[in-house]
């Protein structure tokens, strides 16, 4: 946990673990939040201040942790000495397997991102996954293709942890590296994609993690 963080941080950062042990019993709802704002000795109206939008903010808050994660263990890669194709599948491998570090609490994380009043958060943050890998991996698009292929990665993300939380790792490397061969020649990521396509297969692999299927 950063040094740099106020009360506020620290206090949110221990809500979401507390929220993690809860989660796999009561799901990511509001009666778990309330159990870990008890927890960490939090009154009901402290959290609601943390947490205005209740599960929703905590919800957000695990991705900005995965994703702090997957950067940092990615900070000593030579990027530079990797085919494109390359860093995509070891940033894509490298934030699932943070994101399986929580796997208990995920689950329950999934369900609630997959529920329809919740897929347009789930696609945002998918959405800055997506953006933070691509700035790892070096891209410096600022033309339609930046939103190509953020779109495009955050479909492969969320599939792959479909499959990862479904049939393990190996399956979900194999799976990722069939959607690589796939789509993800760099003139394909520049071409021939349709952004609405993309977020509507996103969207419905996000439904499909609700009922535990890849």
């Amino acid at each position: 946990m950063s040094e740099d963080l106020d009360w506020a941080g620290i206090t949110e950062n221990r809500l979401l673990e507390a929220m993690l042990l809860h989660a796999p019993r009561l799901g990511w709802t509001s009666r778990a939040l309330a159990a870990a704002a008890r927890d960490i000795g939090l009154t009901l109206a402290e959290a609601e201040l943390l947490t205005p939008n209740g599960p929703r903010d905590l919800a957000a808050l695990l991705t900005r942790k995965h994703d702090r994660q997957c950067l940092e263990r990615l900070a000593d890669i030579d990027v530079a000495s990797l085919k494109i194709r390359e860093r995509i599948r070891m940033g894509v491998l490298t934030r699932t397997d943070a994101a399986m570090e929580d796997e208990a609490g995920l689950r329950r994380w999934t369900g609630f991102l997959a529920l329809p009043p919740h897929i347009p958060l789930a696609l945002r943050l998918t959405w800055g996954s997506a953006d933070a890998i691509w700035r790892w991996a070096g891209d410096t698009a600022t033309d339609e293709n930046h939103y190509t292929k953020r779109v495009l990665l955050a479909e492969i993300l969320v599939s792959t942890l479909a499959v990862r939380l479904s049939a393990g790792h190996n399956r979900a490397a194999d799976h990722l590296d069939g959607r690589i061969n796939a789509v993800m020649s760099f003139e394909k990521w520049k071409a021939g994609v349709r952004p609405g396509d993309l977020a509507g297969r996103a969207a419905m692999m996000l439904g499909r993690l609700r009922y535990g299927r890849a």
